[in-house]
């Protein structure tokens, strides 16, 4: 974009915007001839899509700011109104996490929905994603805004949406919105109501204190065993929002030994002991760590800043805590909830980059098996679906520590999952065994899966365009085998092909940038550029074959040993068909 555009691109918004500090800001920086900022904030703009939006805070419309998410509310009011006939009476509900400006977001939403006539159900307070999404489906409203950036840094905002149906949105709805937005006027001609004419008109409605007592209820009746068993454990909200609703759920439960992280348990959007709040990340458990080893904890529970996502570490059999993988923790969930309780028709789901584990315990439990395209939308809209032919939606999650347990919300709900995996950790204790021994028993019996993951951010127009000619050329130089392994079928999500030696049939899922290559023996490879940042990932999975009565330190040393040798044999395809290798 030349200089000049960019002059009159940001001059527009500033005349535009409803927020004065950040017309000054643009103004100041059009002034110091600050084109490499202005560049980052007004060339291309935020996409509607795969979580609604989610970006930088600042101001240009590719960025997080009032105007973006007036103008994104006002676009989505106006598809309602022509999609969903009742949506004035049933409003939306509008929630909101700790992060920097969700509250002036979240109250911009509110104004802007009753300014279109559609009643606003108002958090006051910060609430975790699942709360919301719960309320959604407990207030039967239309449609539902969580203003959260998730686990992003501080510097990020975002705005997630949901359907009628309780789950994130999907085609057509996801584009349909994105093309109603489009054609929304400039941020300061979109009619906002004050917060007297929505109350006036009923139109700003503040969400009832018994809906969060419904919540907790909800939650509480997902344990299968309702143990305790003086289990000791280490919570970490993360600077987030979980910290009050994982205290009264664990209080209620009666673990009566929970000690918070002082630290990270109140919401502060500055994040001030991480840079990532994400419990993946290095550095993010050490505080939960040190409180673990001084209380002598059984387990370590951390949520992400929205609870949504949950972390978990537990001691293995020498008593050293260990962090568990998504796939690890997905896996004990869901052979503890088949297990430990009854079910008509159960039926689990997890994702295509997740462990496919999943799959032969699904069958050895004598339940029903989905996997769906990564993102937690397509789990819990395939659990409707499947929900409507009589079977009973059990769990479903995804590797990057996502989980949910049955229908409270039809989306991961990391305050849910603490609760459930609390319970099962106190079963494991009365039992005399840990998560880990627990997580053994499952492998020992079910096949031995180990998984990673390798990233590489390429940022920038230029970085998507190398994402996406690796991916072509992959698909225009199939690999016949990945290092010593062949590849028994190869499934390309782009072009919904399965391909099995020199057969090829239809896949049903969505279209979607994603290639899996299944290998001989069990193993699994796929390739997939991430939805929210400028990234493309290589999962990569070994199953290991064990020998009768083998040493499981034993097997699993040998697993993670072929596990590094599959990820540097697919790496070396990918660094000859165009992909930068890592500084």
């Amino acid at each position: 974009m030349s200089e000049i555009a960019l002059q009159t691109l940001a001059r527009a918004w500033a005349e535009g915007d409803v927020d004065a500090q950040a017309a000054a800001q643009v103004r100041a920086l059009l002034d110091a001839q600050k084109w490499a900022e202005l560049k980052e904030g007004f060339e291309g703009a935020l996409e509607f899509g795969t979580a609604g939006l989610r970006g930088v805070l600042g101001p240009g419309p590719n960025r997080m700011n009032r105007a973006v998410v007036i103008r994104t509310t006002a676009g989505l009011a106006r598809y309602l109104k022509t999609h969903v006939p009742d949506c004035a009476r049933r409003g939306v509900v509008v929630g909101r996490d700790g992060r920097r400006q969700s509250d002036v977001f979240a109250e911009d939403v509110a104004m802007v929905l009753a300014a279109e006539g559609i009643a606003a159900h108002v958090f006051e307070d910060v609430v975790p994603t699942p709360v919301t999404a719960f309320a959604l489906l407990k207030l039967n409203a239309a449609a539902a805004v969580m203003v959260t950036a998730s686990h992003n840094p501080p510097e990020y905002n975002g705005y997630k949406v949901y359907w009628g149906n309780g789950a994130q949105i999907v085609p057509p709805h996801d584009t349909g919105i994105a093309q109603s937005i489009l054609h929304v006027e400039p941020a300061a001609q979109v009619k906002r109501a004050t917060r007297a004419e929505a109350v006036a008109a009923g139109l700003y409605v503040p969400v009832p204190a018994a809906l969060e007592r419904a919540y907790f209820d909800a939650i509480l009746a997902l344990r299968p065993t309702r143990q305790t068993a003086d289990l000791r454990v280490v919570y970490s909200a993360m600077h987030g929002v979980g910290g009050r609703f994982v205290a009264q759920a664990m209080r209620e439960a009666g673990f009566t030994h929970v000690f918070p992280v002082p630290e990270q348990q109140q919401p502060d959007g500055l994040f001030p002991t991480v840079r990532f709040p994400n419990p993946e990340e290095p550095g993010a458990l050490d505080l939960s760590t040190a409180l673990a080893t001084a209380q002598k904890a059984d387990v370590v529970l951390a949520n992400d800043p929205d609870a949504d996502r949950l972390a978990v570490m537990a001691r293995d059999e020498g008593a050293t805590l260990k962090l568990l993988t998504g796939n690890e923790v997905g896996i004990l969930l869901a052979h503890f909830l088949l297990t430990r309780k009854r079910w008509k028709k159960p039926l689990v789901i997890t994702t295509i980059v997740s462990t496919a584990q999943l799959k032969s315990l699904a069958a050895a439990l004598s339940a029903a098996y989905e996997e769906t395209l990564t993102g937690f939308k397509w789990i819990a809209n395939q659990a409707l679906e499947r929900e409507k032919d009589g079977f009973t939606f059990v769990c479903g999650f995804e590797e990057a520590l996502g989980y949910t347990v049955g229908t409270v919300a039809r989306d991961k709900d990391g305050v849910g999952a603490a609760l459930v995996v609390a319970d099962m950790a106190a079963w494991c204790k009365a039992n005399g065994k840990t998560l880990f021994g627990y997580l053994e028993e499952i492998q020992r019996a079910h096949g031995l899966f180990v998984a990673r993951q390798a990233s590489f951010t390429l940022p920038g127009a230029s970085g998507a365009a190398t994402i996406r000619a690796v991916m072509e050329a992959f698909r225009a130089a199939p690999p016949a085998s990945i290092g010593r392994l062949g590849i028994a079928a190869t499934n390309d999500y782009e072009k919904r092909t399965r391909v099995e030696g020199k057969r090829e049939k239809p896949l049903a899922l969505p279209q979607s940038n994603v290639i899996a290559y299944e290998l001989e023996g069990g193993s699994r490879v796929t390739l997939r550029p991430s939805g929210t940042e400028p990234k493309v990932k290589f999962y990569v999975e070994w199953k290991e074959t064990m020998a009768a009565g083998e040493p499981m330190a034993v097997a699993t040393a040998r697993a993670h040993e072929n596990l590094l040798k599959l990820e540097a044999d697919v790496l070396a395809l990918a660094y000859e068909r165009g992909l930068p290798a890592k500084a």
